[in-house]
């Protein structure tokens, strides 16, 4: 995918719309600009998992950490 975009005198840009959905951004985010031999890459920062704001959503009887899907598990066994 190629898009293009202006530079202002200030030294900003406005992301396109597809490069923001690619990217998984919305306002506020930030991207993290990379340079290296073949370029500039171009990234997301991500200070949380980006699948943070689905913990806990799962079933309710199941509680968070590697022990108690063990424990969970080895109830459903004995069922």
């Amino acid at each position: 995918m190629e898009k293009e975009a202006k530079i202002t005198s200030k030294g900003q840009i406005t992301v396109p719309l597809a490069i923001r959905r690619a990217l998984g951004v919305q306002p506020g985010d930030t991207l993290l600009f990379e340079s290296g031999k073949d370029g500039v890459r171009v990234r997301p920062v991500r200070t949380e998992s980006r699948f943070a704001r689905y913990r806990g959503i799962g079933n309710q009887d199941i509680g968070s950490g590697r022990k108690a899907i063990r424990r969970w598990v080895r109830e459903m066994r004995e069922r």
